[in-house]
């Protein structure tokens, strides 16, 4: 493989550490307080499942968020964090990849009418799994330093 400046295996990283600078931006500007203490996340959620075109969104958002709203707001903006940070520093990479990508689907099922949001979930899945399937943690992680996968 011919590169510029970097070697294939430091772009995947870069790539990788892209990702992850996303996602900890993401977390970085959701109104936290409003998240945890006014429910103002899973409220919007709420609003968007009950009008969503697909039944099953629905129905999956009325057994498994609805119930529990509080530690749905905490596991969202907590995940966001985890993911942000295992990725920039490539500590359970494969985990945060694959994590991630989960993540992005349920956001582009979610959100399947807002086709800002769906350009953005869309991007960033894909780069997770061409992080993922490029094996992104052999250079510039934590993994690589301790022999991880």
């Amino acid at each position: 493989m011919q590169t510029v400046w970097l070697t294939g295996v430091e772009w995947l990283a870069v790539l990788r550490i892209g990702l992850g600078l996303w996602w900890l931006e993401s977390w970085r500007h959701k109104d936290r307080k409003g998240w945890f203490e006014r429910g103002t996340g899973i409220s919007w959620a709420a609003e968007v499942a009950a009008d969503h075109r697909w039944p099953l969104v629905r129905k999956g958002f009325e057994t498994v968020v609805a119930p529990r709203p509080r530690l749905m707001a905490y596991m969202v903006v907590h995940a966001e964090l985890a993911l942000g940070l295992g990725l920039v520093t490539g500590l359970l990479t494969p985990v945060a990849l694959i994590g991630g990508l989960l993540l992005n689907l349920l956001y582009l099922t979610l959100m399947i009418h807002d086709w800002a949001e769906q350009g953005q979930n869309a991007m960033m899945g894909l780069i997770s799994l061409v992080a993922l399937f490029a094996v992104s943690w052999q250079t510039w992680s934590l993994d690589h330093a301790i022999g991880l996968f």
